[in-house]
């Protein structure tokens, strides 16, 4: 038996967040092992960590980038600690991360290239008003509509998503506030609490807007349960998210 450590990421102060799963005793671990475990776990995400090196799976496939995992993975090897800071690698290459006033951050290069698309209703989601095409690498599908409300009773085709193959993320942005949700059934996550890769995603595409630089605080999960909250800057070309941390009981697998 192994024990997982648990994270709470992206939490309201001290409720909330998205559900990560950390291993460091890897000995013995091949990727299927690894996609094993993360399947029980059953978090959004479970990580793998041999500092500074970090793999991410979700229950069903590795990932090359995800940012709820990797702001949890800083928050774990900095200890919590304000003032810590460091490189973590994953296979798109480096972020930096750092821990400021009980929050942890990552930062990297923005993602992309951003493609924009017609704006009209995808997997049954109506009153979509902008739709881009974000490479995180993944594929994203950002469906901007008009208002939160009109997020929060979005009902996804997720038949469609799945045959589509790409994860739809659907927002609303009212001045630094947004509302989100993201679907991505096909990679065993139907709905995720918060989504920091994203978030990320947002950023490039308000970049390829002209919104050069900004901020944005984005609300996600409360139609699961798990009230999250992310805190997105960019800027000169980069990224960064951030957020409080909690930890949980450790569990054995």
């Amino acid at each position: 038996m192994r024990q997982a450590d648990v994270l709470r990421v992206f939490t309201r102060g001290d409720e909330g967040g998205n559900g990560l799963g950390v291993l460091t005793d890897l000995e013995g671990l091949n990727t299927a092992a690894m996609q094993a475990i993360a399947a029980e776990l059953g978090y959004s995400e479970t990580i793998f960590l041999d500092d500074p090196d970090v793999r991410i799976f979700t229950p069903a496939a590795e990932m090359p980038f995800a940012g709820h995992p990797l702001v949890g993975a800083a928050w774990f090897v900095g200890r919590g600690n304000d003032g810590a800071k460091g490189t973590l690698n994953i296979e798109i290459g480096e972020v930096t991360y750092e821990i400021v006033d009980g929050q942890s951050w990552i930062s990297l290069d923005m993602v992309g290239p951003v493609t924009e698309l017609s704006p009209e209703p995808l997997f049954g989601i109506t009153g979509v008003e902008r739709v881009a095409m974000v490479e995180t690498p993944l594929h994203y599908l950002m469906l901007e509509v008009a208002t939160a409300d009109e997020v929060a009773t979005t009902t996804p085709d997720f038949d469609a998503i799945v045959a589509d193959g790409r994860p739809a993320y659907v927002f609303a942005q009212d001045g630094d506030e947004v509302r989100a949700r993201f679907f991505a059934p096909e990679l065993g996550v139907v709905e995720d609490p918060a989504t920091g890769s994203a978030a990320v995603a947002l950023a490039a595409l308000r970049s390829s807007q002209g919104v050069d630089s900004g901020a944005v605080v984005i609300d996600q999960g409360d139609e699961v349960g798990q009230p999250c909250r992310i805190n997105l800057r960019w800027g000169e070309g980069r990224a960064s998210i951030g957020g409080t941390v909690r930890q949980d009981q450790a569990r054995s697998v």
